[in-house]
């Protein structure tokens, strides 16, 4: 088939037919999709291309790795501030949160669920044997996959139909999340389009449409930065004084969202860690202490690039109790050229070995503690406890604890020395105008 019969078919018939699959299974990645290669010559070359890929031979793992690679090509940010995050980077996070089997895991802010996806694997990877276990690359990074042989079928149904919750409000990232844990052989996961700022859900709601009634155990998100809600739409349960950054509102949220003792890690700007608006210092007096802040890691600058330069952090918290220390761990290479496209893989790469510090923090607390003073630090991880936080207007930078030494300062890098003074300078501005806000509310 060729010509505009070809262009006919494929929109009369092929779209209309994947959109009804997509309803029988309740997703939506069919919802506004429109054929726009309507030139017969270029449609046909396009389905000869896509029929020599034979996806009907691949595997679940190889078909979602192609999507992602095409999701790669995203260059844009969305109206909100929402961009793609590096997939080692969202490997990374999942790794310090450790998801496991049972748990309910949640991405208020979607996107491609790119989150969700790594939750998949890492919880597949926990529960295969040495045999059921091998190496894949993407994106220029070896990582290991696994293929879940030591799943039972119990097990297997409980994570593919009732572990992946997740919601967007961009109906074209519900469409891309759908059909990225579709081709991962997740077809049960639904995305909900929805604005968690701006609408509740009550316990009937939650029931009717399928989600946990009590909260997550695990929340996993790279919220929008530097987006503004209009303050009359924000639900009451997120309000955080009067502010409407969305940065803020988000963690807020995500605190709401947890189960006791649930655990999160999330993606923000570092201004929502040193900001000095009344919100910034409310969320973090709530993070510090009513919840356990357990890590923040600090990402070299550039690493949202194409998107955006922001300097950002990754905040792992646990929900309820009271944090008695916070261990700080400080990136300078994340194992990509840090230039304006950020693509280009490199050696150095922080990342492995700051996870492993994490997760040997408890033994690496006494040798914090048994440390001598007078000698320069030179570990990229450190601690601070709650009392010296709390100090510091519950300051959660990771460069304000950092234990300084003249030899330390003498030899910073002056891109990391620029990129907190960008920073420091951004939040000023923030705080500005959030004032002016305030003000003007009056």
């Amino acid at each position: 088939m060729s010509g505009q019969q070809l262009v006919t078919w494929v929109r009369d018939e092929v779209f209309p037919f994947f959109a009804e699959i997509g309803d029988a299974f309740g997703m939506s990645f069919m919802a506004q999709a429109r054929l726009t290669v309507d030139e017969p010559t270029v449609l046909t070359q396009v389905v000869t291309l896509v029929n020599e890929l034979r996806l009907e031979q691949a595997d679940p793992d190889t078909k979602g790795d192609l999507f992602e690679h095409v999701l790669r090509q995203i260059k844009q940010a969305g109206e909100l501030g929402q961009f793609r995050t590096p997939r080692h980077i969202i490997r990374a996070i999942v790794e310090l949160v450790d998801p496991q089997i049972g748990d309910a895991i949640y991405d208020p802010a979607a996107g491609t669920a790119g989150f969700l996806v790594a939750a998949y694997e890492h919880i597949r990877l926990a529960s295969s044997s040495p045999n059921g276990r091998e190496r894949a690359d993407f994106e220029g990074k070896v990582f290991e996959r696994g293929y879940g042989d030591r799943l039972n079928q119990k097990q297997w149904r409980k994570l593919q139909t009732a572990t992946f919750y997740g919601n967007d409000v961009d109906p074209k990232m519900v469409s891309l999340a759908s059909m990225n844990l579709a081709l991962r052989g997740l077809p049960d996961v639904r995305i909900l389009k929805r604005n968690v700022l701006t609408t509740s859900f009550d316990r009937q709601a939650k029931a009717e449409k399928g989600l946990p009634l009590d909260g997550y155990e695990v929340v996993l998100a790279n919220p929008p930065f530097s987006g503004r809600i209009d303050k009359d739409r924000i639900v009451d349960d997120v309000k955080i004084g009067t502010t409407t950054a969305t940065e803020l509102l988000f963690v807020k949220y995500m605190i709401d969202s947890l189960k006791p003792n649930g655990r999160c890690g999330v993606i923000v700007p570092d201004g929502v860690l040193f900001g000095s608006t009344g919100a910034h210092k409310e969320l973090r007096r709530i993070l510090v202490q009513n919840n356990r802040v357990e890590a923040v890691l600090s990402l070299p600058g550039g690493v949202f690039q194409p998107y955006s330069g922001v300097k950002t952090s990754v905040l792992v918290f646990q929900k309820g109790g009271r944090t008695e220390r916070v261990m700080f761990l400080h990136a300078d290479n994340d194992g990509f050229k840090l230039d304006a496209n950020h693509d280009q893989p490199i050696e150095a790469d922080d990342i492995p070995g700051l996870i492993a510090a994490y997760n040997s923090r408890e033994e690496l607390w006494a040798d914090w503690r048994a440390r001598d003073k007078d000698v320069p630090w030179t570990e990229k991880w450190w601690f601070a406890n709650a009392g010296a936080i709390e100090d510091e207007d519950f300051n959660l930078s990771a460069s304000r604890h950092r234990p300084q030494s003249r030899e330390a300062a003498n030899h910073r890098d002056p891109r990391e020395l620029l990129a907190e003074l960008r920073d420091e300078t951004a939040a000023i501005l923030g705080d500005i105008e959030a004032l002016a806000a305030e003000l003007g509310s009056t």
